[in-house]
């Protein structure tokens, strides 16, 4: 998920909401949050669900509910960016690569 036109807004404070918005979120829907690391302009998430369950529900909601909440919270989001995320994402099913694959590459984003 990344921020509208890639502000550096994921900081701080917010950055600490949105995680806790994100966790309450999954708790809700029975998913399970493997990683979720947060960047000053973007979010990679990594969730465990059942099959029947839409990658792209979980992306609606997520940003729906985070995005309303942090706005509402956090005054200053509202003033700087019209909508908090793009209508981008990228999502991939597990299957054809493993769970530390996946971890790995997240945290070496962290270093970059």
């Amino acid at each position: 998920m990344v921020p509208k036109y890639r502000r550096k807004v994921i900081t701080g404070k917010v950055e600490g909401r949105l995680k806790d918005i994100i966790a309450s979120v999954a708790s809700e829907n029975k998913w399970e949050i493997m990683l979720l690391e947060t960047m000053p302009n973007h979010v990679h998430l990594f969730i465990q669900t059942g099959p029947l369950v839409a990658p792209n529900n979980i992306i609606a909601r997520i940003k729906g509910v985070t995005s309303r909440l942090l706005r509402e919270e956090f005054t200053d989001l509202k003033r700087r960016l019209a909508t908090l995320w793009t209508r981008g994402y990228f999502v991939s099913a597990h299957g054809h690569i493993s769970s530390e694959t996946i971890m790995k590459y997240v945290e070496d984003q962290k270093k970059e």
